[in-house]
């Protein structure tokens, strides 16, 4: 695929067609890779904020810091009307 470079200001880029992005799962980063004469555009997968929280829940349960801090149920005592 053959694209243009454009001028961005002070610098130049390509448009990345939309079919393109949606194919490799692109979203807002790229990696770029210079190899020989060659530029690389490697999708960055996006970060999975909940990595290594299995493992932190493992060690909180096995030091019983898991308890909850509030009771678990809404009993006022009063009867709720919807």
């Amino acid at each position: 695929m053959e694209l243009s470079v454009v001028r961005i200001g002070n610098s130049r880029g390509i448009r990345i067609p939309s079919k393109v992005l949606e194919r490799f799962n692109i979203a807002d980063k790229v990696e770029l890779i210079e190899e020989g004469s060659r530029l690389i555009l490697k999708a960055v997968a996006p970060k999975n904020v909940r990595a290594g929280w299995a493992k932190a829940f493992k060690s909180m349960a096995a030091a019983g810091d898991d308890k909850l801090l509030i009771d678990a149920t809404l009993d006022t005592g009063e009867e709720w009307t919807w």
